[in-house]
């Protein structure tokens, strides 16, 4: 007996109806993208191995898929390396690229190798799959897509104002109210390491510390132990743990536990403008909260970073995140062209709004006429009103085979058709068809040769 197939873990089929929600949240995503000035580009979906690595910290290598070498790859390992069992002597030369983690770096790559052809500043947008190696669970997938949109070549924090209210934009669109955008700064983080004296440990800082809401302040500080940070300069970050209040009030304390660190205060500053300049736009369905603990994981942010959280009460990470790279292009030998990004996790806002039943009804009518099939002159009549419909803009199908009329309408059903269309040998020889409303279930007469009576009410 064959072996039943499977996928792998973190990948997933997707079904017609789910298809065609997934599209709707990509053109409304796409729409806003577009009213906002970016353009679209694509990258391939595997890089060179130096492309990715090095450009996520620790933890983001450990994610990255690897492929394989073709042909005999094993062959040209030396015995010693072999032998050794080291997977990080090894990998080097069995592998030379890997599917991509994220958008970001290699869209920061695509800058560098088209920079002559590319107009600065430079909005682009990107809607593509991406992969890691993580532990499947609910919302985190190990294929999953991203919705980027990003600005290289401007320096203003208004490119971040623009970004938020983009974010805002969107989620309006999708109906999902109560969002919230997270906001904090590199900088400010940067700053608190310094100030208690774990500067050379910011990395390990700012990952246990992006954590916060996942394994909660004992898991924190018991991580930061780990890390090599110590009690005393954990004991001085405590009070970020706790930290509340409104906006201007958590700044102030901010101020305060910073007032010694000159990149920590610009910070701060950064923040004020950029929080000052949303409070006078407004927001429509979202709101934006600095959170000090949010960290975001990444090592090339350099300035705001943002995640936006769903509504309360729905059990979802986050949907979407981004943030300020001040150097990006530097690392493949562009310096000096900042850049400012967000993402928005498609797979995780179709959960939500599949348990907030957020989906419009209508998207889920694939058909709007199925024409039945009552044999082969009558078949062929009704192909021909079929091409009709079609013409005039109407996704129309004619049932393939004349069988039962029972097993057509079940078939109509299922397919939540809200219109059958009945063409048999009597209403051919009369010159007309017969129209059911699925919902109602009023059949109302129409002439073969004037289909647009019928076109016009579907319209109207």
């Amino acid at each position: 007996m064959p072996q039943k197939p499977s996928i792998p873990k973190g990948t997933r089929d997707f079904s017609p109806a789910e298809v065609i929600k997934r599209d709707y949240i990509i053109q409304m995503i796409k729409k806003n993208f577009e009213l906002y000035g970016f353009q679209p580009i694509e990258t391939p979906s595997f890089e060179n191995s130096s492309t990715l690595l090095g450009k996520y910290g620790e933890e983001g290598d450990r994610l990255i898929f690897k492929i394989l070498n073709s042909g005999d790859f094993i062959s040209k390992v030396d015995d010693v390396t072999y032998s050794s069992k080291n997977s990080n002597s090894l990998a080097p030369k069995i592998t030379e690229k890997a599917l991509r983690y994220d958008l970001t770096v290699p869209f920061a790559r695509y800058v560098v190798m088209n920079q002559n052809e590319i107009d600065f500043p430079f909005k682009r947008y990107q809607i593509q799959p991406v992969w890691r190696a993580d532990r499947p669970q609910k919302g985190r997938f190990r294929e999953f897509y991203q919705c980027d949109a990003d600005v290289v070549g401007a320096n203003s924090l208004l490119q971040e104002v623009e970004l938020i209210q983009l974010y805002d934009a969107v989620f309006s669109d999708l109906k999902l109210n109560g969002t919230t955008i997270k906001i904090n700064n590199r900088k400010v983080l940067y700053g608190i390491a310094e100030v208690i004296g774990a500067k050379r440990l910011l990395v390990d800082f700012t990952v246990a510390l992006d954590k916060l809401d996942k394994i909660g302040e004992d898991g924190v500080r018991q991580e930061m132990l780990n890390k090599g940070i110590s009690e005393t300069a954990i004991a001085k970050a405590a009070p970020l743990f706790g930290l509340s209040g409104s906006n201007a009030n958590q700044l102030a304390v901010l101020k305060d536990i910073l007032q010694e660190s000159e990149i920590g205060l610009q910070g701060i500053s950064e923040l004020e403008e950029i929080i000052g300049d949303v409070d006078k736009l407004g927001l429509t369905t979202s709101s934006l909260r600095l959170d000090v603990t949010l960290a975001r994981g990444l090592n090339y942010y350099t300035g705001a970073i943002f995640e936006v959280a769903a509504p309360e009460g729905v059990q979802m990470g986050s949907i979407g995140g981004g943030g300020r790279y001040d150097d990006l292009t530097g690392i493949f030998g562009l310096k000096d062209v900042s850049g400012v990004g967000i993402s928005f996790g498609l797979d995780r806002i179709y959960l939500v709004l599949e348990e907030l039943n957020l989906f419009p009804q209508e998207i889920s009518v694939s058909l709007d006429a199925l024409c039945l099939n009552f044999g082969e002159n009558e078949g062929r009549a009704a192909l021909k009103l079929v091409a009709e419909l079609r013409k005039n803009g109407l996704r129309a199908d004619l049932y393939p085979s004349p069988t039962k009329v029972q097993k057509q309408f079940k078939y109509a059903d299922r397919r939540k058709v809200p219109y059958v269309i009945l063409l048999g040998d009597k209403e051919l020889q009369e010159g007309k068809f017969v129209v059911k409303n699925m919902t109602t279930g009023d059949q109302k007469t129409y002439s073969l040769s004037e289909p647009e009576t019928f076109i016009q009410e579907l319209n109207s």
